[in-house]
């Protein structure tokens, strides 16, 4: 048997799936704000379709996806099956999701990264520019007089 581990950039997902086919046969995970999507990539034999089992129970759908519209971890989070002939995946889903996500491009996460760093090293480098300047320099702040010699009287 083989294990394969996924786990997206954004949102929390742990898919491990074991495999009884061929290495490069993994089910594909899509999470889009509230809907889940499991692709099978097994090929039916001919005349067949693939059927999907949640835990020991078949359901309903039929086809290369699994499509969940209103994901709900209480529900949904389990052990999926897709299965075509003698050939099987299986996979454990155990995802959040959010309805008021935004998905975001890598290059965008990395862009806004990239951005806030050289932003806060211009900063660091202005304020060393302008403390080094200042340095042993006595101001005229408040309560600082420079004092008159004692006067001795005889």
């Amino acid at each position: 048997m083989k294990r394969g581990l996924a786990l997206p950039v954004l949102g929390l997902l742990l898919c491990v799936a074991d495999t009884m086919a061929q290495e490069e046969n993994k089910l594909e995970v899509v999470i889009s704000k509230t809907k889940v999507t499991l692709t099978c990539p097994l090929e039916p034999p001919s005349g067949s379709e693939i059927k999907w089992k949640k835990g020991a129970e078949e359901t309903k759908n039929i086809g290369q996806d699994f499509v969940i519209e209103e994901y709900d971890s209480s529900r949904d989070d389990g052990d999926y099956t897709c299965v075509s002939g003698a050939n099987s995946l299986r996979l454990h889903l155990k995802a959040k999701v959010c309805e008021s996500c935004e998905e975001l491009e890598p290059m965008t996460v990395a862009g806004v990264i990239i951005a806030d760093l050289l932003i806060t090293l211009g900063v660091l480098i202005l304020v060393y520019y302008f403390s080094k300047n200042r340095k042993g320099r006595v101001g005229g702040s408040a309560g600082v007089h420079p004092r008159a010699p004692k006067m001795v009287r005889p």
